[in-house]
């Protein structure tokens, strides 16, 4: 089981990446910062970057304006 932002939890699946858990929660916004286990993951990096089952998955939707 993965946990987003503390509240939600996917199911976690082997080979999974970061992309296929936003693809999966819906998260298909321009800016978004990630981190698992408390590390920042490249946007580069969102289609190669492995996720473990139990991993804790922080996503940011950044946002701009006055």
């Amino acid at each position: 089981m993965i946990t987003v932002n503390e509240r939600d939890r996917i199911e976690w699946r082997s080979g999974m990446t970061v992309q296929d858990l936003l693809d999966e929660m819906g998260y298909d916004y321009a800016l978004i910062t990630v981190t698992v286990d408390d590390r920042l993951v490249p946007e580069d990096e969102y289609e190669s970057h492995g996720l473990k089952d139990g991993s804790s998955v922080t996503v940011f939707h950044l946002a701009h304006g006055g």
